[in-house]
């Protein structure tokens, strides 16, 4: 069976603590897909200026954070790497190795939820916030045999992200109306692969600035359409809010 590629909102490193939606979907989501032998990891908390993969034995839980409760710090994700896989990714898409990262809060927030065993080789490939979401399309196509091998590609950043205009701790609040406008937008277009939309996001998407001061949380949407294969169309696993516009959408690609 075919892997499809997928793409998950992470929200704040809390949300693993929280009684959210999101976190009860994220949950699920080992049982949603078939049991990977391996998943890459794409987070948005990982930015270099050229492609690069993690290939560590035993990757680090990376608490890239600061001034959250001390039962986040106290926790870590003891999965394997997959330094073979990893190396071959990077012959793959022309990345570099990287020996030493872990896993930051956008790679073990969502596997920890989704795979809690800690039993499936997980590494990462970083995005590059200066390059253009095109760039990540192909990026993404380049990864997109791994699929017939049961390899996920998980894209991990946020379908909105404007720190700014959050309304923190109104988990209940009514999404604003530009949030929705664009998570709507994204919901459409990815239905119906419309690559050259997502490609240009920032000129086709309503209240692009306002949902994406910068890339990096979006970009990895585009590599995980890309990982779904030439032709591919996103189907939603899950859409809701929290904050007032921050999107937790997630997306599975075929």
């Amino acid at each position: 069976m075919s892997m499809p590629s997928v793409f998950v909102s992470h929200g704040s490193p809390t949300l693993i603590l929280e009684n959210l939606p999101a976190r009860d979907f994220l949950s699920t989501l080992g049982t949603l897909l078939p049991r990977p032998r391996a998943i890459v990891a794409v987070s948005a908390h990982w930015n270099t200026e050229r492609p690069a993969v993690s290939t560590a034995e035993r990757p680090e839980t990376i608490h890239d954070f600061y001034g959250f409760p001390d039962d986040l710090y106290r926790l870590h994700y003891e999965a394997p790497g997959a330094p073979e896989l990893a190396e071959r990714v990077a012959k793959m898409t022309g990345a570099v190795c990287d020996p030493s990262y872990g896993l930051d809060h956008g790679a073990w927030v969502p596997a920890m939820l989704g795979w809690p065993e800690a039993d499936i080789p997980i590494f990462q490939l970083a995005v590059q916030p200066y390059m253009t979401p095109a760039h990540h399309i192909a990026l993404g196509r380049k990864l997109a045999p791994l699929r017939e091998e049961g390899i996920l590609v998980m894209g991990s950043g946020s379908a909105t992200h404007n720190l700014r205009r959050l309304m923190r701790g109104q988990h209940g609040a009514e999404p604003e109306p530009w949030a929705r406008e664009f998570d709507d937008w994204v919901a459409e277009t990815v239905a119906k692969g419309d690559e050259a939309a997502l490609a240009n996001y920032r000129t086709e998407a309503p209240h692009a600035r306002d949902a994406h001061p910068t890339d990096e949380h979006f970009l990895p949407l585009h590599v995980a359409f890309g990982a779904g294969g030439k032709g591919a169309k996103g189907k939603p696993l899950h859409r809701s809010f929290t904050s007032a516009n921050l999107s937790m959408a997630a997306y599975s690609f075929s």
